[in-house]
């Protein structure tokens, strides 16, 4: 199978998230950054640093993208996820928007 090509951003944010490198995900993050997970709304760098810790230590998320397109605004990735969480492996999208510098301002995870 052939790995879609991913903007440079999100190719950094998903090799740091396989990395488990919370500093190097956080840093694809704009400072003001929405994320929706779980139900829960995450909003800024800080919220979103607790975020990846938290879900990092909990479930050791790997990602292996299988689908990237571009919907309006938003690239959505649709993803083979795996980790220690139920159901493991799952499919599961992520829709991103992006802040005029490239930094991911919007990520809603479904």
């Amino acid at each position: 199978m052939v790995l879609p090509t991913l903007p440079d951003n999100l190719a950094r944010y998903i090799a740091a998230q396989n990395r488990h490198d919370i500093n190097a995900m956080v840093a694809c993050f704009a400072p003001d950054a929405r994320v929706r997970d779980e139900g829960r709304d995450i909003v800024g760098a800080d919220a979103i640093r607790a975020w990846k810790q938290n879900t990092s230590a909990k479930y050791r998320v790997t990602v292996e993208p299988l689908e990237c397109r571009i919907e309006g605004d938003r690239t959505v990735i649709v993803a083979k996820v795996s980790g220690t969480f139920n159901g493991s492996p799952a499919d599961l999208t992520y829709r991103f928007g992006f802040a005029q510098d490239g930094k991911i301002n919007a990520l809603e995870i479904g």
